[in-house]
């Protein structure tokens, strides 16, 4: 991508295996698109240098879990590149907060003070919204631009690693994503969770006591793999 997302750090591990995308005709249409909006006047979130800040963070070679969103927040100073995760000092949106809820149910890991989530990503765990952009105050406004076949391409890759990894799939938006991963009952060798959205609107009806955390771990380390250190520090 041109313009502001020229200056994104792209980790080598993504930048060569996601090269034919980059290089697609879907993709110069979706920078076309997201050019004529930036020249037209409308705010995108997050900021262009933050587009890829999900796969900057966790490089393929170390992804072990994939948490996959829908697109980013649309508020103020909220995405920041990594799904469900807002900057310091914001705070923590609804669906965010029925996360902490579960990690405290699940694994009695206190409410954190802020909703900032880089020590995940730094753990392997791939914070990957399905649609990167979205225009400010207009949620899902960047849907079907051509977002889903560059993630779609990201989860491929990921699938089609050796090491086994575990995919959260929260919603039915995120389960679309399924088809391209051949779970542990399927004979394959990753872990697939499915709930129901951590959204105040669908939280209840399965995603609150899934206790995905725990089992993510539990799975883990039965590969003889690290589990992830799901408290957040400070900061």
């Amino acid at each position: 991508m041109g313009g502001e997302a020229q200056a994104v750090k792209l980790h080598e591990s993504w930048r060569e295996p996601l090269g034919q995308e980059f290089a697609s005709p879907y993709m110069a249409a979706l920078k076309q698109f997201l050019v004529a909006e930036k020249a037209s006047g409308k705010r995108i979130f997050p900021k262009g240098g933050e587009w890829f800040r999900a796969l900057d963070l966790t490089p393929l070679d170390q992804v072990r879990v994939v948490i996959l969103g829908q697109d980013p927040y649309h508020g103020e100073g909220q995405a920041h590149g990594l799904c469900f995760s807002v900057q310091p000092g914001v705070r923590p949106p609804p669906s965010l907060v029925n996360i902490y809820k579960e990690l405290d149910s699940d694994l009695g890991i206190a409410r954190p003070s802020h909703g900032f989530l880089e020590h995940w990503a730094k753990q392997g765990v791939l914070l990957l919204n399905s649609v990167l952009t979205v225009e400010m105050g207009l949620a899902a406004s960047h849907r079907d631009r051509g977002w889903e076949k560059f993630t779609d391409a990201v989860i491929r890759l990921v699938a089609a690693k050796e090491e086994p990894v575990v995919f959260l799939l929260w919603g039915s938006y995120a389960q679309k994503k399924a088809g391209f991963i051949q779970s542990v009952e399927q004979g394959g060798r990753h872990l697939v969770l499915k709930a129901a959205h951590p959204s105040p609107l669908s939280a209840h009806n399965g995603f609150l006591g899934c206790r995905h955390f725990s089992k993510t771990n539990a799975f883990l380390e039965s590969r003889g793999l690290k589990p992830i250190d799901w408290a957040l520090p400070g900061v």
